[in-house]
């Protein structure tokens, strides 16, 4: 009897470690895919957010919200709309942000967590521009098909 039995239970066995390989293949891949996307769309948007010249802040700042989420969102558009775009136009401030390196510290289908290096170059008027290299926590997440900033902490 139990030598009738082997086989089927073998082929089970089978069955589920091939069915469990896949998934597993199909969950990195997803992740990998997420980090690539995640990484590009964390890039620009934090050039985005943080890059203006006194002329252009009150236009190009609050453009920059569509590339964010959640709370994170919320603070932003309350940072900008009462300290950044009134010292920009009022002290003819400028900004420009790089990032030079980003990496994936984790990635899931529809979030993902990075750190972010960020050089932030801020000017006053005629003044040489003051040069802040920082590090940042950077969580995204994946909202109608964008990846989109919902954290950003400096470390």
């Amino acid at each position: 009897m139990i030598r009738k039995l082997a086989p089927a239970a073998l082929a089970v066995v089978l069955v589920l470690t091939a069915g469990w390989l896949w998934w597993d293949a199909n969950t990195r891949t997803a992740a990998q895919r997420a980090g690539t996307e995640a990484l590009a769309a964390a890039r620009d948007s934090i050039a985005a957010m943080g890059t203006y010249r006194p002329g252009n802040a009150a236009q190009v700042l609050p453009a920059a919200r569509d590339r964010l989420t959640g709370t994170f969102l919320d603070n932003y558009t309350q940072a900008i709309e009462t300290v950044v775009i009134p010292n920009a136009t009022q002290r003819a401030m400028a900004a420009t942000v790089t990032v030079p390196a980003v990496g994936v510290i984790s990635a899931t289908g529809d979030r993902a967590l990075l750190l972010a290096y960020v050089n932030q170059s801020i000017s006053e008027g005629a003044e040489k521009p003051v040069i802040t290299p920082s590090r940042y926590r950077v969580s995204m997440e994946k909202v109608d098909g964008r990846w989109l900033i919902a954290a950003f902490d400096q470390i």
